[in-house]
């Protein structure tokens, strides 16, 4: 009988959305019995770390990726150049972590560098035709240079109209390996539970706050004032499951240890807003999956912003929303527009935030995708350059 074979998932750390949306990935990949070793840094890391407290973890350090407050086209141009560098250096670092863990398979969301040719290397991303604020062309040509490294690509969206991932992933055909894997949202598993979907819902909004800093902030504490500013009861979740970590070491260190941890780890302002839980808001700095399913059941509107991983998980659970891109990311301001003209979320710009228009607004738009059954990968015990 073969040994099992050992699956490396690596998710990009942009926010913590390629983390959660591996969740069904490494649960479907635990299923067909592969062991299975998380590759992440950072937020992505923790989470996944509480997610699968069981599994092996290696750290592959993430990129720092950050959006000034314009978002300004030169800004982009940099960081597009810092991507490129990086991209070569963790390509190197792979290496190293092959060789050390006896790894098969390598399945990377969106990390382009975490590739090898002597194993099989497998890719998830939408973005097959990206969009840029110039140079498209050129950006889309440099794209398919670095998806060619992968053996396979994993396309988390429908092949059918409509789909969710639009131009991003059916402009015209693709001609390098792929599939359509369908979208992914680790409430998928819980579908179950939507049976018990509460008819009238204890809040009025659910806001989730992602991405990266100093954006992730900015939009955090304009959802704060304008809530503060209403009658509105709301549920504020701030995706940084670090802090989580940071609160319960602190009970189990030296205060001064923790301080430094906490200085570490969490670089932003972020850290000086604390969870608070009274009549009107509750704030967390992060659920486990089940605990935010269960607000997602009790709140009647979400608010997040436009990452794909978001609008997947919105899909799943068939819920009303209003999109917020980040300014600057011309991916999220894509999908905001897309679904938008699609009927299926309203958006809104962010120097454009009205949370009570848009509580008006959005009762027009719904999800027209459905979502139907788990992810299946199944083919991995079929093909034998796999295996």
């Amino acid at each position: 009988m073969n040994p099992k074979k050992n699956i490396l998932v690596c998710p990009l750390d942009w926010g913590l959305g390629h983390a959660t949306r591996c969740v069904p990935v490494i649960n479907e990949l635990l299923g067909l019995n592969f062991n299975v070793i998380i590759g992440a840094d950072k937020n992505p890391l923790a989470f996944l770390k509480q997610e699968f407290p069981e599994l092996p973890t290696v750290v592959i350090p993430g990129y720092d990726v950050t959006y000034n407050e314009q978002g300004s086209l030169f800004k982009l141009f940099c960081e597009s150049v810092r991507f490129y560098n990086f991209i070569k250096k963790e390509h190197q670092f792979l290496a190293t972590i092959i060789k050390e863990n006896n790894i098969d398979i390598v399945v990377s969301d969106n990390r382009y560098g975490l590739w090898s040719k002597k194993i099989t290397s497998i890719l998830i991303t939408h973005q097959l035709y990206i969009k840029t604020p110039f140079g498209n062309s050129i950006a889309n040509k440099k794209i398919r240079g670095l998806i060619a490294n992968f053996n396979e690509c994993w396309i988390p969206d429908v092949k059918r109209i409509p789909n969710l991932s639009g131009d991003l992933a059916h402009l015209k055909p693709f001609q390098h390996s792929h599939r359509f894997i369908g979208p992914l949202s680790r409430f998928t598993s819980l579908r179950a539970e939507r049976s018990n979907l509460i008819k009238e819902h204890e809040y009025d909004i659910l806001a989730i706050i992602s991405g990266p800093e100093p954006q992730r902030t900015i939009f955090e504490k304009l959802i704060l004032e304008q809530i503060q500013n209403s009658n509105l009861k709301a549920v504020i979740v701030r995706g940084l499951p670090n802090l989580n970590v940071i609160a319960r070491n602190e009970s189990e260190m030296h205060r001064d240890e923790a301080i430094l941890l906490s200085k570490n780890e969490i670089t932003s302002s972020s850290q000086k807003a604390l969870p608070r839980n009274d009549d009107n808001i509750k704030i967390f700095n992060h659920l486990s999956t089940k605990e935010f399913l269960q607000y997602f059941q009790k709140s009647k509107i979400v608010v997040c912003r436009a990452g794909y991983s978001s609008i997947m998980d919105l899909v799943t659970l068939g819920k009303k929303a209003i999109l917020i891109p980040t300014p600057g990311q011309t991916e999220q301001e894509y999908l905001a527009q897309y679904h938008f003209e699609q009927g299926n979320f309203y958006t809104q710009k962010q120097h454009e935030f009205n949370i009570q228009k848009g509580l008006h607004k959005v009762e027009k738009f719904s999800p027209k995708v459905i979502v139907k059954g788990q992810i299946k990968l199944d083919f991995l015990l079929k093909k034998t350059n796999f295996v």
